[in-house]
């Protein structure tokens, strides 16, 4: 029988009230809770699992918040946040108005730096722990915790070598558990796997030659171990490493056993572990699922075609390909920098390259994009997934960026395909051969056609659309957004109707100049419509055209303000940045 413990915890200085022996029972009940609640609610359910003991060892023994603790991939933090005060309000994470997924740091003094991507712990907790060596606080202890497979990644690797250089009070928790989102893999994944195999560090341990003090690997879910470690690093000077051995989806049988759906389920049975039934089959597929599959059909006739993935194989589709093709399908960790250049590497030689990284990625690997690949006119294709708002993860999340900072950037081309149709389309046509890279950019959503694996037809690159005629007003959109564009014109008064045309531009570069002369030379209202920020993006590229030319068309811009929109539904979102479709219609009706 539990003894609702975790009831009685307010804050961490309530979790040092309970006796040691007593927090194996509270671990349990932490479990239980978080189980429960994304059970009901959905996020991200494995990696806090995962992570259960070491939480409660962290707060138990380091004194934060005056201690700063820095989560690696924000998403290991439920737990954290369930122990610093904010159990009572968290079944409202991940919803509007509610807390944050991830870790925050206007949201508690406890959350001492915002992480929703990965890898960014080890460099924040090393300039913490500097600093606090600047203002002579010797005491003061610094603890990244570096988790998911993030410790693969580059930046992880430029903060240990600083690190190991310094003479500072950090602490790097690594939490090991061979997965991020899907397995890990890499030669570090090959090291800590023979670690763990030999249950002590080889004579070359990577750690140690980086200047770390090392320990482990130690069983991470053993409560009074870690903290008997923990305990004991605290009074060793100088930058080390724990090295812990965990199980993401911890004590939920499930989540232990299908790491990679578990990772964030959605909604499924609290009691039994079981997803909720779903019956996909009569639904349109999601945008994902159209470019994992059409990349298949594409390289079983072209054996020159490659797939990349930053470490998203499940959630991109590029799983379709790597299970048909595995020679030709990479998954090369958390690394968007590496999988840009990569990909611009294997281009050079001829092959077809597909490099799928979610929209809010590529922002990792901007330099890249820039030097490495568009520089040098080398025809990477980027299928840029999760583009535009994408709901409960929030801002650190949201692909609402791409459309502006590529748009400035020479010697590419960015398309929008509005349906699946059209992605699949441009997938065949950039497969035909084009002279400069290109950016295909869709949403985390379902398309609207069931019928969509349709004969291929070749895109015209650089031609819009017209959707519908009108005679006084036009919207102009790009991509997907249209459906919003075009459900709000469908609500007006059947005379409103016929005054109201609609646009998609499809490529935001080249931009369709023959349509837009036709556009100003027609109508007197222009209204831009984009699922991204209005700065930098169509709304902008329309502005400088038509004063350019010298066109008075009265020109509204609609899209993301000069904001960082949070957690919400996708229809909340959309609805608060101005972009749905009840808030286009009332727009109409002032036309």
């Amino acid at each position: 029988m539990l003894e609702n413990l975790l009831n009685t915890i307010r804050s961490p200085e309530d979790l040092r009230e309970i006796p040691e022996d007593k927090l194996p029972i509270l671990a349990q009940e932490l479990r239980e809770f978080i189980i429960n609640i994304v059970a009901t609610k959905e996020g991200h359910l494995g990696a806090s699992l995962g992570v259960v003991e070491l939480t409660i060892a962290l707060h138990y023994v380091f004194d934060t918040p005056k201690d700063l603790l820095v989560w690696d991939v924000g998403h290991q933090a439920y737990g954290h946040k369930i122990l610093t005060g904010r159990q009572e309000i968290f079944h409202t994470n991940r919803q509007l108005g509610g807390i944050s997924g991830f870790p925050k740091r206007d949201e508690s003094e406890f959350d001492t730096f915002g992480v929703g991507h990965s890898s960014t712990a080890i460099s924040a907790a090393l300039g913490m722990a500097i600093a606090s060596k600047l203002k002579g606080e010797t005491e003061k202890q610094h603890i990244a915790i570096v988790g998911d497979a993030s410790i693969a990644s580059g930046m992880a690797f430029e903060a240990l070598n600083h690190a190991g250089v310094t003479d500072t009070n950090l602490l790097i928790v690594l939490n090991d558990n061979a997965i991020g989102i899907d397995p890990s893999v890499g030669a570090l994944k090959n090291y800590l796997t023979k670690v763990k195999t030999n249950g002590e560090p080889t004579s070359d341990n990577i750690f140690e030659a980086l200047n770390l003090d090392y320990t482990g690997p130690i069983d991470g879910h053993d409560l009074n171990l870690v903290i008997s470690e923990l305990k004991r690093l605290k009074n060793v000077s100088g930058p080390k490493l724990l090295h812990l051995i965990t199980k993401k989806g911890k004590g939920l049988r499930q989540a232990e056993e299908n790491q990679v759906v578990y990772h964030a389920p959605g909604k499924f049975n609290a009691l039994t572990g079981d997803l909720n039934p779903k019956n996909e089959n009569a639904l349109p597929p999601k945008f994902q699922d159209v470019f994992g599959k059409t990349i298949v059909e594409l390289a079983t006739t072209n054996e020159k075609i490659i797939g990349i993935t930053p470490a998203m194989p499940t959630g991109s589709s590029l799983k379709f390909m790597m299970d048909e093709f595995p020679d030709r399908a990479f998954d090369v960790g958390i690394a968007e920098q590496h999988a840009v250049t990569f990909a611009a590497g294997l281009a050079t030689q001829g092959f077809t390259v597909f490099c799928n990284i979610y929209s809010t990625f590529l922002q990792r690997a901007y330099d890249q994009v820039i030097h490495d690949v568009c520089l040098q006119k080398i025809p990477v294709i980027f299928c840029l997934d999760r583009a535009g708002i994408v709901g409960e993860d929030g801002a650190t999340h949201h692909g609402i960026f791409d459309l502006a900072y590529l748009n400035c950037i020479p010697n590419l081309i960015i398309f929008a395909p509005r349906n699946a149709v059209e992605l699949r389309n441009i997938m065949y046509t950039a497969v035909q051969g084009l002279e400069l890279p290109i950016f295909i950019r869709y949403p985390r959503a379902r398309g609207s056609i069931l019928d969509w694996q349709r004969t291929f037809e070749k895109i015209e690159i650089g031609k819009a659309e017209i959707l519908k005629e009108g005679t006084e007003a036009v919207i102009i959109c790009l991509g997907p957004i249209s459906k919003n564009a075009l459900a709000a014109i469908s609500l007006l008064s059947t005379e409103k109707q016929q005054t109201i045309g609609c646009i998609d531009m499809r490529f935001l570069k080249p931009l369709d100049e023959t349509m837009l002369h036709k556009v100003f030379n027609k109508y007197n209202n222009v209204i831009t419509l984009e699922d991204g920020t209005v700065k930098g993006g169509l709304g902008t590229s329309v502005v400088s055209f038509a004063a350019a030319h010298n066109y008075t068309a009265k020109i509204e811009t609609l899209g993301i303000q000069d904001v960082f929109p949070e957690h919400g539904t996708v229809d909340e979102l959309m609805d608060m940045v101005g972009i749905s479709i009840e808030k286009i219609k009332q727009r109409l009706l002032k036309s």
